[in-house]
């Protein structure tokens, strides 16, 4: 079996031990003999893997009792909507801080739904860092983050204090990549692709006094209390990407949770950001050096002519979804939890004999 070095930006690497293990239970999942994929969704099978993909979540989050997990569908895109139609309304406002193209559109569906402001923007500066000063209304019902951006390639290492005001926050693609505190949160989605497991899953953690205040005049699939009455088992969840997730955070759990997750990452950081900047400018990254994220890195080449290439040759050599996001260009390294410290070094190494043939 040859595997390649996978840093696509999502639906992206997954640890190849979850993998394993579905592939192992493929045709016959815990004794049924049917498949992972046809057990019913009410079986003691599949509610074993429901509850343990949830348990996971509580465990290596360390999520106080008044919080909610739920494993819903419709992608982050869906939350961009769904999360004010329920915590918006009359005259109530929230505050969103825009730090590059999925805070906009999180931003422009909320518009549709209820009062809006812009609390702060890096668009002035071209997303090349996070805002550190914020207009903070003091009467909004949240404030909306994104808390890392996968296009523009900065992230947030300090969430902004909004006095008491419940964070929320779009963590698609940094979920699970270190400890933080969740007590600040009234609200956290994430697209599962990135980070969690294959597309068509959608985290959602709810604070309970959060909840407590949602709109109950909503479609019945798009109020929260639904899926918080029904433990996410309203309608048929999207079994097969739950059990996934349930795999790969048993595999977080392996490497010793959060904290043995956030070693790792911060060591591919500080190597790939090692590399880029002490490579004369051949690669560059133009960013605000500590607001860099270190789940997508971007960079350029000294021309567009040369990204291509570079680009080209990475693929046949092994290094696979290295080009940038189409609404930007130049280069893209995502770099989530699957992927490993051995496969930064191995990238780097052919980034040096790419340089010393075209530098």
């Amino acid at each position: 079996m040859t595997r390649v070095h996978n840093y696509n930006a999502g639906p992206a690497a997954l640890p190849l031990d979850a993998l394993r293990a579905a592939q192992n239970e493929l045709l016959d999942f815990a004794g049924s003999g049917m498949s992972v994929t046809e057990v019913s969704h009410r079986s003691k099978e599949y509610e074993g893997v429901h509850n343990e993909a949830i348990a996971l979540v509580r465990e290596l989050l360390a999520l106080p009792a008044n919080y909610h997990v739920l494993l819903l569908q419709g992608g982050a895109s869906l939350q961009f909507a769904m999360a004010p139609m329920n915590l918006l309304g009359g005259d109530k406002s929230a505050d969103y801080v825009i730090t590059g193209t999925w805070s906009q559109k999180a931003l422009k569906e909320a518009k549709l739904v209820g009062k809006c402001r812009v609390a702060a923007s890096a668009e002035e500066g071209n997303f090349t860092s996070i805002p550190r000063e914020f207009d903070f209304d003091p009467a909004a019902q949240y404030v909306h983050i994104t808390s890392n951006n996968t296009i523009k390639g900065t992230q947030y290492f300090a969430f902004p204090n909004t006095g008491g005001v419940p964070l929320v926050a779009d963590m698609s693609s940094d979920i699970m990549w270190r400890p933080f505190d969740v007590a600040p949160f009234g609200l956290i989605y994430a697209g599962a692709q990135k980070n969690l497991g294959p597309a068509g899953l959608t985290l959602v953690i709810l604070r309970d006094d959060v909840l407590q205040k949602c709109n109950p005049n909503l479609p019945t699939m798009l109020k929260y209390g639904t899926h918080v009455k029904e433990n996410s088992l309203y309608n048929t969840p999207p079994c097969f990407a739950i059990y996934l997730m349930r795999n790969v955070l048993r595999w977080v759990k392996a490497q010793g949770g959060l904290p043995g997750m956030e070693k790792q990452n911060r060591e591919k950081g500080r190597l790939i950001y090692g590399f880029i900047d002490g490579s004369g400018g051949f690669y560059r990254n133009n960013l605000n050096p500590p607001d860099r994220s270190v789940m997508n890195v971007v960079f350029r080449l000294p021309s567009e002519e040369l990204d291509g290439k570079f680009v080209a040759e990475a693929k046949a050599a092994g290094f696979i979804g290295l080009k940038g996001h189409r609404s930007v260009g130049g280069c893209r390294i995502s770099m989530y939890n699957a992927t490993s410290v051995d496969s930064i070094n191995d990238l780097i190494a052919f980034m040096k004999t790419f340089q010393a043939k075209n530098g």
